[in-house]
């Protein structure tokens, strides 16, 4: 049996250290350095490189677990424990120099997430959580908003930007959400939004083609902060099932106004 806690110190740790490596590179970064792995999927060396800081650190906090990383360093899955990296989620935002970006780390035990770390690199904020436990910001405990009122709330989402398949059907979701709702926001980064939603900045949150890696640690830290986690259905397999809406007691409500658009297809 691992301890969790001491886990997610030394994780935190790790984040603190590929932190100062991002930040250090984005004061020289150039955008000639950029990559392309499909279209609109941008990387560069800065990702690699943290993701293989992680990888290493990560082999040596748990050396018994596998991994399920975004640049696919290392792509081993063990039967028990793995590991489910994005070491710069948010590189769109990185490669152009907007400050919004940040570290994911989730360690899953068989299909449970049992620990989750969001680093915000620029602001210095690191949210994380471990079963069984509260959800915290740094040393802070934190909670979802207590809004109840989808009229009362601010929500984040993330914009298609190479799946346009079903964007009619998207389009129609932001345009009930902005007549119901304080407004959206786009930051750029489904980890940073998801811990701003267990942290209560944002009441709700939701995207569809996202990616383990994307949302693992988020969702995970939502639900130790007392929110609600479900795929577009009202299901559980948002970890995996590319649809995710998170969020505190507006949930359920912003769940509806998705189903009601979103069912055509579905």
């Amino acid at each position: 049996m691992i301890n969790l806690p001491t886990v997610n110190n030394a994780v935190r740790e790790t984040c603190l250290q590929v932190a100062d490596f991002i930040k250090k590179e984005s004061t020289e970064f150039s955008r000639d350095k950029i990559e392309q792995k499909g279209f609109n999927d941008l990387v560069s060396y800065v990702d690699k490189e943290s993701e293989q800081q992680i990888v290493n650190a990560c082999k040596k906090i748990l050396p018994e677990a596998g991994f399920i990383t975004e640049e696919g360093t290392e792509t081993i899955r063990k039967e028990e424990y793995n590991w489910i990296i994005d070491p710069l989620d948010g590189t769109t935002n990185f490669t152009h120099g907007l400050p919004v970006y940040a570290i994911s780390i989730a360690l899953m035990q068989h299909d449970e997430i049992v620990a989750g770390v969001v680093h915000e690199v620029n602001r210095n904020e690191c949210f994380h959580a471990v079963k069984g436990e509260r959800a915290y910001c740094n040393e802070k405990v934190i909670s979802v908003s207590p809004i109840t009122e989808l009229n009362d709330s601010l929500l984040a989402t993330g914009f298609p930007y190479y799946d346009f398949g079903q964007i009619e059907e998207y389009l129609r979701i932001l345009n009930a959400f902005m007549q119901q709702t304080h407004g959206l926001r786009r930051l750029g980064s489904a980890a940073v939004d998801l811990a701003y939603v267990a942290c209560g900045r944002f009441e709700g949150f939701f995207e569809f083609n996202l990616n383990a890696w994307d949302v693992a640690a988020g969702a995970f830290i939502v639900k130790q902060a007392g929110g609600l986690v479900t795929d577009f259905k009202g299901g559980s397999n948002y970890t995996f099932g590319r649809e995710i809406i998170a969020g505190g007691p507006v949930q359920p409500q912003v769940t509806k106004v998705i189903q009601e658009f979103w069912k055509e297809k579905n």
